[in-house]
């Protein structure tokens, strides 16, 4: 096992103060927005081999089968499937979407085809994987995710009082549920900056009137503020608000437009960069595209709430479902004097704290963690976690019975 160097990236919407409080640093004033744990290749983590250290990137590459175990390499190549993240945001992220695996193989060959770089600004397909992605809350967590059934947004139109959103209305409420999405959420990205000026001075009217929407409308004010004049803004009042508690979770699927709007969280997503994005952001916006990915659909806000493993036997592992098999991510609440939880070591794994202070053992080595440090675990390595704290273990889904036929 290797104790993880990790990079923070530090974009604009990030907090300042979020992650050197979990970590326990000295803030310098600037965004800490995410810190990354994997071997993406945009800011791999860095593990000490030989004597010095080496992106986990680089190590994986060398010898893959090594690393990642031989079910794994045939399942997703050469490669670690999943990115862990810590996420510090204070400001709202971009409203967008991730693309479905057929479509990501045919943009990402589509934009080959054209000579786009791949580091180009406007490129939207940067590979050829999906991106599925699930956020778990650690402290109180705001988002936008999926879209409200219609007759929910007709509402917060008419209490916006703009007569030219009347029609918009009675779409949401009488026309065919994908065609009454499709129809206004496309209509409000094509806005002209008169009508979105209108949309923002009207947010802010809405939130200084009591009403049973009040609250509701200061969330989108709070985005015209952070963007005025962003056609985002109004799209984004067909997506559902959502509130998580510490301990829950969103699962993120294919053509499912969602914003991160704050709140400090775990992260795990496939390893990709397929984004599209529509509004709420200074990056490449691929509107078209994005019409095309989106799922307009109203669905049941994709909550997701920790499943205790083995019916209280077991390692007391808290196991987070999600349907793909890029990832699976889970839980260890630790308390001192427990005695010492054993992971199956079939899988390559990342172990993160987030609190406390615990110890990973293997090998005949241990590696203490504190909150904010985390360690990667070969395939083939078993380890044990013990001590007071929480840690999330991150690894793939690749079934078991297959593992085992290896």
């Amino acid at each position: 096992m290797d104790r993880l160097v990790n990079t923070v990236r530090p974009y604009p919407w990030g907090s300042a103060t979020a992650l050197p409080a979990l970590m326990g640093t000295t803030p310098d004033g600037s965004p800490q927005a995410e810190l990354w744990m994997g071997a993406h290749p945009g800011a791999p983590s860095r593990v000490e081999r030989d004597g010095r250290l080496r992106g986990l990137d680089q190590v994986i590459e060398e010898n893959p089968r090594g690393e990642l175990g031989d079910a794994v390499v045939r399942r997703f190549g050469p490669r670690l499937p999943f990115l862990v993240k810590l996420l510090a945001a204070d400001a709202p992220l971009s409203l967008q979407v991730h693309p479905d695996p057929a479509r990501a193989a045919a943009g990402h060959e589509r934009e080959n085809a054209r000579g786009i770089p791949l580091d180009a600004p406007h490129r939207t397909y940067r590979d050829p994987q999906h991106k599925p992605e699930m956020i778990v809350a650690l402290t109180p967590f705001e988002g936008l995710c999926g879209f409200r059934p219609p007759h929910e947004s007709a509402e917060l139109l008419d209490g916006l009082r703009l007569n030219w959103l009347a029609p918009y209305a009675r779409t949401l409420r009488s026309a065919p549920e994908e065609a009454a999405l499709r129809e206004v959420f496309s209509a409000f990205l094509s806005l002209s900056p008169d009508r979105l000026a209108e949309v923002g001075g009207a947010l802010a009217s809405a939130t200084r009137r009591p009403g049973p929407l009040r609250e509701e409308f200061a969330v989108y004010d709070g985005l015209s503020r952070a963007h005025p004049g962003d056609p985002g803004v109004p799209a984004a009042l067909l997506v559902r608000h959502v509130r998580l508690a510490p301990g829950e979770a969103l699962f993120l699927g294919a053509g499912v437009p969602h914003a991160y709007l704050r709140g400090l969280g775990v992260e795990i997503m496939a390893a990709s960069d397929n984004v599209l994005r529509c509004g709420l952001t200074d990056k490449h916006v691929d509107v078209p595209e994005l019409l095309r990915v989106v799922r307009f659909t109203a669905l049941p806000t994709p909550l997701v709430r920790p499943v205790r493993e083995g019916d209280g036997e077991g390692n007391g592992e808290e196991v987070y479902p999600a349907p793909v098999d890029d990832f699976r991510l889970s839980r260890l609440v630790l308390r001192a004097g427990d005695g010492a939880r054993a992971l199956p070591g079939l899988r390559p794994q990342i172990l993160v704290c987030t609190g406390g202070t615990v110890r990973v053992t293997g090998s005949g080595d241990e590696l203490p963690l504190r909150a904010g440090g985390s360690a990667y675990v070969p395939a083939g390595e078993e380890v044990a976690v013990s001590g007071a704290g929480t840690v999330f273990r991150a690894t793939t889904a690749v079934e078991e019975r297959q593992l085992n036929r290896d």
